[in-house]
């Protein structure tokens, strides 16, 4: 028997105006629907909670990582505002998502305006390129550091990590600011529903009565482009960087170096790997559950925010020192 398209199982969360006719087009729907997470809409409250705590965690975490770098002078340097570029950069993704997603499962606030969807779609994806290059940055910050520590203050000035952080933000802004046009000049027809917690891009993209091969490619192009050229400068930074450290004369020290450059190679995968599995299973992954695809979609968009400052801050021996001055404590 063939399977009942998805467009008609929730044609009845259509809106009145629409429901009279699934076919005829309109080219910009006044509203869009966010189902959630499709086939789960029974666990909703309770998948709610570890992404609730996983927010929670990740605002606290980043506010702290940006008012120890404010308050403490010893800070102001170039690996600490690029955590600082990194904190604002979490603090964003994660809040772009997570309100409407838990208005959706403890409210079952489910519409959302379509002009609201292509702001919401963009931030997330400019703001992803933008930590994409921040992680760039910082992988430059440590090379410089390690295999040339005497030049690092030299080379590594104010002005040039302004430059750095202003060359990030306007790579991010600049490659996907074509989304949102694609995505509006496309005519929708049978359905406003996007089975999705938020207004992922290909998501929304397949609601479109059109072909849209243009917006795929551009999209996969951008991807590759963004991803491909970081994780080799990356990868050629981290593989300098690591044979200076064998080059080290002690072994403390190797160790030392060697654990702080590998819990920024943690940071650095659990940044990439869900990335790049949501953005492929959502184009190719046609035999990966739905609700897997939601699901992950929303880890690589909260699991970062909520990692990096737990790991940078335990990690990074001056934050960690301020941090303890904060609570003061009795005994040693």
């Amino acid at each position: 028997m063939q399977e009942t398209p998805f467009c008609l199982r929730v044609g009845h969360l259509l809106p009145y105006s629409m429901s009279d006719s699934n076919t005829t087009d309109f080219t910009n729907p006044s509203t869009l629907i966010l189902l959630g997470v499709p086939g789960l809409e029974a666990a909703h409250v309770w998948i709610s909670i570890p992404f609730c705590t996983m927010y929670a965690i990740a605002v606290l975490g980043n506010f702290t990582i940006l008012f120890v770098v404010k308050m403490e002078l010893s800070l102001h340097g170039p690996m600490y505002y690029f955590l600082c570029m990194l904190a604002v950069s979490d603090l964003v993704l994660s809040t772009s998502i997570l309100p409407k997603t838990l208005s959706i499962f403890w409210f079952k606030s489910r519409e959302i305006d379509f002009s609201a969807c292509l702001t919401q779609m963009y931030f997330i994806h400019s703001f992803l390129a933008m930590e994409s290059g921040i992680f760039v940055a910082m992988a430059l910050d440590r090379y410089v550091a390690i295999c040339d520590p005497l030049r690092h203050s030299t080379t590594l000035t104010n002005h040039v990590v302004a430059m750095i952080g202003l060359a990030v933000v306007l790579r991010g802004c600049v490659l996907v600011l074509p989304t949102p046009f694609l995505v509006r000049r496309w005519p929708y027809c049978s359905t406003n529903v996007i089975p999705h917690t938020h207004c992922e891009y290909m998501a929304v993209v397949k609601l479109a009565c059109a072909d849209i091969r243009v917006s795929s490619y551009y999209s996969l192009s951008v991807v590759f482009f963004v991803t491909g050229l970081d994780v080799l400068f990356i990868t050629v930074s981290y593989t300098q960087i690591l044979r200076a450290i064998f080059s080290l004369p002690t072994k403390d020290t190797r160790l030392k170096t060697f654990g702080t450059c590998g819990s920024h190679l943690c940071v650095i995968l659990a940044f990439y790997v869900p990335a790049l599995f949501s953005f492929l299973t959502q184009r190719f992954g046609h035999n990966v559950p739905l609700h897997f695809q939601v699901l992950m979609a929303n880890v690589y968009l909260l699991v970062p925010p909520m990692l990096n400052p737990i790991i940078y801050g335990v990690r990074t021996k001056q934050i960690r020192d301020r941090l303890l001055r904060l609570f003061p404590h009795k005994g040693t």
